[in-house]
């Protein structure tokens, strides 16, 4: 005891010096890097780009950091990213990306992937605003905004071709949150080959697409609206651009908004619709697996996400990809442009010589709701000649289409198409309006209704070369003497309590149909 009594005063001798030890390291590894201490000027005139490299370096030398980026607008080229370093743009900061060129600090494109299984795009990430390689533990947040101003929407031969607003290449535990992106470039965000990505509570109002996740694994998207007129609006990939085929994987897409107005009328609120019937021009938007599809997708959960004016959900498997173990549940839908589902499996293989096509299988979809769907459009399940897309099971759901289609189309003028890019519409106008299956197997529907807003003329299903189906619950509109069912190769079709009618069984039938 009494030896503890003289520690004790000795310690308290010592409070005062550690604390100015503390104080010391602090100054030396301040919390926050302030940009504008670099020589950043932020009036959105004089090129900030040396001042905002300058601080990432300095916070990334001490070992980590915060960069902080205070109200104004920072002209720059290509900025940097680093390990351990967050770039923090506050409320009122705005980065505005220059116009393209050398003198005004972008990077020149990097070797980027050696094979042509991708466009240009998706081969380079150096020739970006904002960029990073080989990372961990990098995160982007703060209540203020990216704009990609000077950025290309396309890539131009023979120019310097920055056209991503972020791009992120071969890292992991990568943070992105809390940020608008505006014009954001052919990409707003690309990642490629990123483990542990995480993009949280952020608004992309575009005008190609918003966030692209290419063979990645372990990632989170959740609280983002993305407004994205004129390509996708969160997209997974698995590409060939690690030169080697790899998952997209253990993906959670969750409380998001995706529309397809006007751009920019997203965040301001007023909502404009396109309207050029001469350009045929409609909104894109939507959620999308694919076209990239090398390394296949495999265990991702889409759920509590809202679709206004613009595609639908798409799974696309054409490059030799496996596409299994999709959820997708409580999906709401208004004013559908184009298949509010639609998955397709085919044989582009645009990849190394020699790899077999690809899979679908074990895809659940249940609790959705679409209003107002485009009537030139259907729900698509198709795959090609020999290799059908397997176990899908579509619960709890509610289609109203537009209507107004008429004549039921022969199945055999239906074109395979089998080599072509997959895109919603492909096959031309089609034979339903509810639900076109091709080239599919163990198929189940429970509980879904299918209706228009005014009278169609085609039936509301169609099967063809399927077998192993069930429809339970499964009850649509169908006009006087158009049958509920339009039946060509099918086996084992099962139809239960549909609208009090008897139960039917048809064990196999070349072409037929069901009233």
């Amino acid at each position: 005891m009494h030896a503890a009594r003289r520690v004790f005063p000795i310690f308290l001798l010592l409070i005062p010096r550690l604390c100015l030890a503390a104080q010391q390291s602090a100054a030396e590894h301040p919390a926050f890097i302030n940009v504008k201490a670099y020589g950043a000027l932020g009036d959105g005139k004089a090129n900030d780009t040396r001042a905002i490299n300058d601080a990432i370096e300095a916070a990334s030398s001490s070992g980590g950091g915060t960069v902080l980026f205070p109200a104004g607008e920072y002209l720059s080229g290509s900025i940097h990213l680093k390990s351990n370093v967050s770039l923090f743009i506050g409320p009122g900061a705005t980065l505005v990306a220059a116009p393209v060129s050398k003198e005004n600090g972008y990077d020149d494109e990097e070797g980027g992937s050696q094979n042509r299984f991708q466009d240009s795009g998706h081969s380079h990430w150096h020739n970006s605003f904002i960029w990073g390689d080989s990372l961990h533990d990098v995160s982007i947040m703060g209540g203020g905004a990216i704009w990609g101003k000077g950025l290309y929407k396309d890539w131009v031969e023979g120019k310097q071709t920055a056209n991503k607003s972020i791009a992120i290449l071969c890292s992991r535990n990568i943070t992105i949150r809390d940020v608008t992106i505006v014009h954001g470039g052919w990409f707003a965000i690309l990642a490629t080959g990123v483990d542990n990505l995480f993009i949280d509570n952020i608004k992309i109002d575009t005008n190609r697409d918003g966030i692209d996740i290419d063979c990645c694994v372990n990632v989170r998207v959740s609280n983002c609206q993305v407004n994205s007129p004129f390509d996708d609006g969160i997209c997974l990939k698995s590409s060939f651009a690690l030169d080697r085929p790899r998952a997209t994987e253990n993906v959670t897409i969750t409380n998001c908004q995706l529309s397809g107005f006007e751009e920019g009328t997203m965040l301001d609120g007023t909502l404009k619709r396109t309207e050029n019937p001469e350009k045929n021009a409609r909104p894109t938007g939507r959620i999308k697996f694919g076209t990239e599809s090398n390394g296949g997708f495999k265990n991702v959960a889409i759920s509590n996400c809202v679709f206004d004016y613009c595609c639908g959900i798409a799974m696309e498997s054409v490059d030799g990809g496996l596409l299994e173990d999709v959820s997708v549940t409580n999906i709401t839908m208004r004013d559908i442009v184009s298949d509010p589902i639609f998955l397709r499996l085919g044989a582009r293989m645009r990849g190394p010589e020699g790899t077999p096509v690809g899979a679908i299988r074990r895809v659940l979809i249940s609790n959705i709701i679409v209003y107002n769907a485009d009537p030139d459009h259907c729900c698509t399940i198709c795959g090609i000649p020999g290799h059908p897309i397997d176990d899908i099971s579509l619960n709890n759901i509610r289609l109203c289409f537009r209507g107004g289609g008429s004549g039921p189309k022969p199945l055999s003028e239906i074109p395979e198409r089998e080599k072509d890019y997959p895109e919603p519409g492909m096959f031309g106008t089609p034979p339903v309006y509810g639900f076109f299956i091709r080239h599919a197997k163990n198929i189940r529907m429970t509980g879904v209704e299918i209706s228009t807003l005014s009278e169609d003329g085609r039936p509301p299903i169609a099967l063809d070369d399927v077998d192993g189906v069930s429809l339970w619950r499964v009850n649509a509109e169908a006009k006087e003497g158009v049958p509920f069912c339009k039946l060509g190769r099918v086996g084992e079709l099962r139809i239960s309590q549909r609208n009090a009618r008897e139960d039917q069984y048809i064990k196999s039938v070349r072409e037929g149909s069901v009233k």
